[in-house]
C-alpha cells in the first residue's frame, strides 16, 4: 500500500509517542497533520519534515476544538486516511489514596472522550468513502490494571480499549479498520509524571517511541483486506502477564 499518498492525523503530536510516529510517516512520504495543545512544541516537531508534517493546535478534550482541527485538516490534506490518536496524559499522585478528582477528570477527558471525540469527528468521511484506518495508542495499562499506571489513568486506557474494539467491530462493515496498540514502557517525556524518578539505567532499557512507530506504519501499510484489531509492543525486559 505504502504511504506517499496517504494522508494522516496525529493527536499528541508535540512530543513522545505521538512525535515519533509523526516524523517516522512523514519519512515514509505521508502528508501528515500534527495536533496538540502546545503550538511551539508541535513547530518544533514539524521542523524535522516541514513539506510533510503540518502543526495546528488542538484540544482533544474540546468537542468544539476537534471540530475545528478535523475542518482544518481536510482543507490542508484534502482528505484524512488515517487518524491516530496518541494524545495522552498521567499524573504523580494516581493511587486510589491521592489522587484528586479534577486528575481523574482530565485523565478520562483526554485519555478516553479524547479518543471518542477524534474518531466521531473522523468517521463520517471514512464512512462514505468505505475505506479509513484508525490507530488508537493506548498502553498495557488498558489491558491489564497494574499499580505502575494509577487507578485513574488504568481507568482511562481500559475505557479507550473498550472503544476501540468495539467500534472496530462496528466499522469493518464500512471498510474502515481500527486498531489499538498498547505500549509497553516507552521512553518519553509522561516518565516524569512518575511518582519515582526513573534511573537511566531503566531508561535505557525502555521501548523507543520510533519502534511504536514502526508498528503503526506496519498497520498502515497492510493491504485493505487485513486489520489487527489488538497489537501489543513491550521492551524485552517487560512481563506481559
Amino acid at each position: 500500500m505504502g504511504l506517499a499518498d496517504q494522508k494522516i492525523v496525529i493527536t499528541g503530536g508535540g512530543s513522545g509517542i505521538g512525535a515519533g510516529i509523526a516524523r517516522s510517516l512523514a519519512a515514509a512520504g505521508a502528508t501528515v497533520v500534527i495536533a496538540g495543545r502546545d503550538l511551539e512544541k508541535l513547530k518544533d516537531v514539524a521542523a524535522s519534515h516541514p513539506d510533510r508534517l503540518i502543526p495546528i493546535s488542538a484540544d482533544v478534550a474540546n468537542r468544539e476544538s476537534v471540530a475545528q482541527l478535523f475542518v482544518q485538516a481536510v482543507e490542508k490534506l484534502g482528505r484524512i486516511d488515517v487518524l491516530v490518536n496518541a494524545a495522552g496524559i498521567n499524573v504523580p499522585q494516581r493511587m486510589m489514596h491521592n489522587l484528586e478528582p479534577a486528575d481523574w477528570d482530565r485523565m478520562m477527558d483526554i485519555n478516553a472522550t479524547g479518543v471518542f471525540n477524534c474518531m466521531r469527528a473522523a468517521l463520517p468521511a471514512m464512512r462514505e468513502r468505505k475505506s479509513g484506518t484508525i490507530i488508537n495508542i493506548s498502553s498495557v495499562a488498558g489491558v491489564r490494571a497494574a499499580a505502575l499506571g494509577g487507578v485513574g489513568y488504568n481507568a482511562s486506557k481500559f475505557a479507550a480499549t473498550g472503544l476501540g474494539i468495539s467500534a472496530g467491530d462496528e466499522e469493518k462493515a464500512n471498510g474502515i479498520r481500527v486498531t489499538n496498540i498498547y505500549p509497553g514502557e516507552v521512553d518519553t517525556p509522561i516518565l516524569k509524571q512518575r511518582p519515582t524518578a526513573v534511573t537511566e539505567e531503566h531508561r535505557a532499557r525502555m521501548l523507543l517511541p520510533e519502534d511504536v512507530a514502526a508498528a503503526v506504519k506496519m498497520v498502515i501499510e497492510l493491504p485493505p483486506r487485513a486489520r489487527i484489531p489488538e497489537l501489543t509492543i513491550i521492551p524485552l525486559y517487560q512481563s506481559f502477564v
